[in-house]
């Protein structure tokens, strides 16, 4: 099974596929997902789920952003039911990483959409100044400019928490906080979402912020077997289990009814 380009989206398509995943990676990893978050993304493609992850570009507009995102996937996905799709109308299933996760949120309350449910992972709200340091650095700068510019996202956090609150369609929804994320705001989302839906499921793996990336590093010990050769090759063994933890953790939630 090989990635496909369609439509702008990078997509990864089963025999017969169960469902469809729309994947949206972090800020500065998300312009290529087939390469970042490659191996979570083949596993689930393994597993009988179509992949379409849609690249974007980080700007201070995030509802633009996810409205884009969204005619990409939906453009992508007329063409896989023309061409390609046998079976017709297959569930979709967000699933997001970091900015990712905010971007299924926006999806899920500023537009129309049908979604079996959202996988929210490393799900973090903050404002411009928190989230970019350059920021800081240009505020004295812009306080300057004509009133009514500023430097923050669109929407700001407490916008985006309001929207979601009063918007978010999406019922189903799991949300996963890795154990050691400093970065997480999962906690406070979990209960805005309960607020809405009784079906919100939190779990807290055990990894980083980076564990979806799971890089695939292989590793290569020189002639000679040092301590650094062994403390590489252990790291990577605990990276590989954090992410295999987690793919599990995404499939048994997808298909409760499977035998992982």
């Amino acid at each position: 099974m090989d990635w496909q380009e369609i439509s702008g989206n990078w997509v990864l398509l089963p025999d017969r596929p169960t469902a469809i995943v729309h994947f949206l990676g972090g800020a500065f990893v998300a312009t290529a997902p087939q390469v970042t978050y490659r191996r979570l993304l083949e596993r689930l493609a393994a597993q009988g789920y179509a992949v379409v992850a849609t690249p974007f570009v980080n700007t201070f507009d995030h509802s633009a952003i996810a409205q884009a995102v969204l005619r990409n996937f939906d453009r992508t996905l007329e063409t896989l039911y023309d061409t390609r799709l046998r079976k017709r109308y297959l569930p979709i299933y967000g699933i997001g990483h970091s900015m990712g996760c905010k971007l299924h949120l926006l999806i899920g309350s500023l537009f129309t959409v049908e979604r079996a449910g959202n996988v929210l992972m490393s799900f973090n709200n903050f404002s411009a100044r928190d989230a970019v340091p350059l920021v800081e650095q240009l505020s004295s700068v812009f306080s300057q400019m004509p009133s009514g510019f500023s430097l923050e996202f669109t929407p700001s956090p407490l916008e985006t928490n309001r929207l979601v609150e009063r918007e978010y369609q999406v019922r189903r929804n799991l949300l996963i906080k890795f154990s050691n994320d400093t970065l997480d705001q999962s906690t406070p989302l979990a209960t805005l979402l309960r607020s809405r839906s009784n079906m919100v499921t939190a779990e807290t793996l055990p990894g980083t912020h980076l564990t979806p990336l799971g890089p695939d590093v292989n590793w290569q010990a020189g002639a000679v077997f040092t301590p650094f050769d062994a403390i590489a090759q252990w790291m990577r063994q605990e990276v590989y289990r954090e992410l295999h933890q987690l793919e599990r953790s995404i499939l048994r939630w997808l298909n409760p009814l499977a035998s992982l």
